[in-house]
């Protein structure tokens, strides 16, 4: 197997953004519908652009919507974000193995580098493809396409990580191998169930696949 590229979604499964998503959305959804949402009702939410949930709730407020989370999101960022284990050593020591690094997220770019800089990984990734930058998000290829093109990649040498539907279903849609994280808030058997080429039960798994 010659992987030379590593593509990483970004939260839940480079960072624990679980707590900081599931709050900003009580704290958007409870404005307009006071007592509807339990946490439980969040799960589904995690993982599609921010505007297509919201579009899918109300889209007459779904803009409002989105500026209400971002506002809390951006407020509590620093507070609610944490480092999963084994995650910052493992990306250090592909990017040190000469791997080419890089960032896949349906999250904008501002939000994306205040989660990089706090968990001092900014300086791993040669690219960093955001909302921000695409026409379509995951689980379309284009993000995916639009990152192996900055570093210069062949989809059939790189790999995804994701801990989601659109993370999976976006390497898959481009042409890369797929590795889903058992640490998703939605669990291994989902995980598990969208069948991707592997399934890294700890970050540090990444080490012997990459060196297969």
């Amino acid at each position: 197997m010659n992987i030379d590229t590593v593509l990483f979604d970004l939260d839940g499964t480079l960072i624990n953004t679980n707590e900081l998503i599931i709050e900003s959305f009580l704290h958007t959804l409870n404005y307009y519908y006071p007592g509807k949402y339990q946490r439980e009702d969040i799960l589904p939410f995690i993982g599609p652009p921010l505007i297509d949930t919201f579009q899918r709730i109300n889209p007459e407020k779904a803009e409002e919507m989105v500026r209400r989370y971002r506002e809390f999101n951006h407020a509590q960022h620093d507070l609610l974000v944490k480092e999963y284990d084994h995650v910052h050593e493992t990306v250090r020591a592909l990017k040190e193995k000469g791997l080419k690094l890089g960032i896949v997220t349906t999250k904008i770019r501002d939000t994306v580098m205040m989660g990089l800089k706090l968990t001092e990984m900014d300086s791993f990734f040669d690219a960093i493809i955001t909302l921000d930058d695409v026409q379509h998000a995951k689980p379309h290829p284009e993000p995916v396409l639009s990152a192996l093109k900055l570093l210069g990649s062949e989809p059939s040498n790189a790999l995804m990580v994701g801990d989601n539907l659109h993370d999976i279903e976006a390497g898959k849609n481009a042409g890369t191998l797929t590795a889903g994280v058992a640490w998703s808030i939605k669990g291994r058997e989902y995980i598990e169930s969208l069948k991707p080429d592997f399934v890294l039960d700890k970050m540090s798994d990444l080490l012997n696949i990459v060196m297969e």
